[in-house]
Formats: structure tokens, sequence, C-alpha cells
């Protein structure tokens, strides 16, 4: 297997080639000189591809020349350079390539919500059934409603949106689970037409090792009314506190907090 690594010379693309098994034949594409501030120009890049043409594209270049190639540059290096039988935004059965991995810079995902609480509006949309698409996988028609209902939430002041599933019962923000927590137990909804997200199954599994009990569970919208505190999970979330959703407010309390902290103290041991 060819591997092309972008942005090799960073900290990220040097962590990636030090884990990257001896068994692959993997080459490395250094971005220097004018082609980090100009992306508008191929004619270097064509000749390598064509040359080179890697089975796996690894992106780590970052923030170069206050340039994010790790958005900008890869999507539109993929989308028109052909010879890489990449194409990010049309399925093809002819696609050699089996995996484009793009890692990027990226701050907190909701801001400052982790000491205040995320404000979370209510969708309008629901969660589609498992019958008419795969509720568990991460596809564009599932992101499209999620992308709808978060533009929404943001243009009311919020920070995400609370999505419903197919049936009106609760189950999950745009891009994170959920947890309730009241009574010194742990409620969260069942992942029986959504993603059970890694980052959900790490927390559950915390909570249990702190001793706490956690009910996965159908919960209704009014029994938000009842919950003391509130976090969404997620890569990109998290561990964050919510301190809003709709009309219903929640404590930034000690329990959350110290799930943080916990969480932290485990994925960056």
């Amino acid at each position: 297997m060819k591997v092309l690594i972008v942005g090799s010379n960073g900290f990220l693309g040097s962590h990636v080639k030090s884990i990257i098994n001896n068994e692959y034949d993997y080459e490395v594409l250094q971005i220097t000189g004018k082609e980090q501030i100009d992306i508008t120009k191929y004619d270097d890049l064509d000749k390598y591809l064509s040359k080179s043409r890697p089975d796996v594209v690894i992106n780590c270049a970052a923030f170069v020349g206050g340039i994010s190639y790790g958005y900008k540059y890869p999507a539109r290096m993929l989308y028109e350079n052909s010879m890489m039988a990449i194409n990010l935004y049309k399925a093809s059965q002819k696609n050699k390539v089996k995996m484009a991995i793009a890692v990027w810079e990226w701050g907190a995902y909701y801001g400052d919500a982790k000491i205040k609480g995320a404000k979370l509006d209510i969708s309008k949309w629901n969660r589609p059934s498992p019958e008419t698409i795969p509720s568990f996988a991460k596809a564009a028609g599932l992101y499209m409603i999620c992308s709808m209902s978060k533009h929404s939430a943001e243009a009311k002041g919020c920070s995400d949106s609370l999505m419903r599933d197919y049936r009106g019962y609760v189950a999950e923000a745009t891009g994170a689970n959920i947890f309730f927590f009241k009574n010194g137990e742990v409620h969260t909804p069942l992942p029986d037409c959504f993603l059970n997200g890694i980052t959900r199954q790490t927390i559950i599994n915390i909570i249990k090792k702190n001793g706490f009990k956690v009910f996965e569970r159908h919960i209704e919208i009014n029994e938000l009314e009842n919950f003391e505190q509130c976090w969404l999970t997620g890569t990109a979330a998290e561990v964050t506190p919510v301190g809003q959703i709709g009309d219903y407010n929640f404590e930034v309390g000690s329990f959350v907090k110290d799930l943080v902290t916990d969480y932290e103290n485990i994925v960056r041991e």
C-alpha cells in the first residue's frame, strides 16, 4: 500500500509517520515555498500525484501561513485531481482508494460552554426511522438534517439543537450524544436509531466505574423539567455541560464538572 502523507514536517505528520507499520510503502509530500500560501497552483502537485498514485491520503497539514490547509487545501486537491481517483462529493464504484484521512487543528467545539454550559434549541426536524435510512451511519443525508437544525439554532443565539427521534423521544444533539443527571443517577437515550458514539461509551464506562448507575432508555421531552444536570459527548464536543435546552434549565454542577476532568485525564494521559 502506498500512503501519501501531506504536511509531514509538523507534529501530526511526524506522529503519523512514527505509527505507520513498516509494511507500508509510503511517500511524503512536502508543501514548501509559495505552495504554502497559494493553493491555486497545481502543476507541480499534478506531476507528483500522476507519478506516485497513492492508495491512501493522510492529511496532517494544519494552519500554514495563515491558511487552514486541513480544510481548504486537501478538499480542493482531492476534488480536482482525478488521477487520485478520490472524489469527496460523488460516490464511485470504480474508486480504488478506500480511505482518506484529514487532520486539522480544532478549538473548543462549543466555545466557553464547558464553563457556562451550552445553550440548545429544540429542532423541528426529527431523526429518521431506521427503516428509511442507515440511521447508525455517519452519512451525508443524516448530516443534512443536523446541519439545518444547527444553523437554525445558531440563528437564535444557541450553540446547537436537540434532536428528537422519529417517535418523538429525546435522541441527541446535532453532532453529539446527550446525558442527564438527577437524584444521583444518570439517564441517557437508548441508541436504537442513532449513533452509539465512542465517546458516549467511554463516558458510560467512567460513570459506572465511579459507582453511579446509568439508565439507557427512551426519554420523553417533558422529562427534561426534572433533570438537574445535562451534558453532551462526542469526539469534537468531548464532555460539554449544557445550561439550557429550550425553556428547560440545568445546573453546571459538580457531577458534570468532575466528568469533564475525568475524561480529559483519560484522553490526555
